[in-house]
C-alpha cells in the first residue's frame, strides 16, 4: 500500500480545510512579536516585546478565538492575505507553502511533536518580554534582528 501524500504536499493553500490550515501553525511566536514599521520606508522591524496574550512558554495565544476582539490589529492570515504580510518569517510555515517550499524537518506536522519547533530553537520561547512590562515609548529599544526573514 502507498502512503498517503499528506495534505500540505497535495493542497494548495486555498484548498484545506479550516483545520488543516490552523495545523500549519508551528507555535513559533514570531507572529505574537510587536513589529514597528518605518512610516518613511515602510520597512517593518521585530521586537522581543510579545502580546499581552501570548503564553511564553507554549508561544501560543491564550485567546485565539477571541484575538481580533481583544487586538483588533491581530493579523488574521488567510490564503488570499499571506502574501501581504512580507514581515512573515522565512520559517513560517504558511509563507513556506506559499512560497513552494517544502516544511522544514522541525515542522510539528513533520516531526508529531508540538515541541519539535522549541527544540530546534526556531520559536520565541525564552526570547520575549511582555509588551505590558515596557511602555510603547521604549519599544524601539527592543528591536531585534534574530528573526529570519
Amino acid at each position: 500500500m502507498i502512503a498517503q501524500i499528506p495534505f500540505w504536499q497535495r493542497k494548495r493553500l486555498h484548498e484545506m480545510t479550516a483545520a488543516e490550515w490552523e495545523s500549519l501553525c508551528d507555535g513559533c511566536g514570531l507572529c505574537c512579536l510587536n513589529k514597528l514599521e518605518d512610516a518613511d520606508t515602510g520597512e517593518v522591524y521585530h521586537t522581543d516585546l510579545a502580546c499581552r496574550f501570548m503564553n511564553a512558554d507554549t508561544c501560543r495565544c491564550t485567546v485565539y478565538p477571541e484575538r481580533t476582539r481583544h487586538v483588533p490589529g491581530c493579523t488574521t492570515l488567510t490564503p488570499d492575505t499571506v502574501g501581504d504580510y512580507h514581515w512573515l518569517p522565512y520559517t513560517c510555515a504558511y509563507r513556506t507553502l506559499a512560497e513552494g517550499r517544502p516544511l522544514p524537518d522541525w515542522h510539528p506536522l513533520r516531526s508529531g511533536d508540538p515541541d519539535s519547533v522549541h527544540r530546534a530553537g526556531v520559536s520565541v520561547r525564552g526570547r520575549t518580554v511582555s509588551e505590558d512590562a515596557v511602555p510603547e515609548a521604549q519599544w524601539e529599544e527592543h528591536i531585534i534582528h534574530w528573526v529570519l526573514s
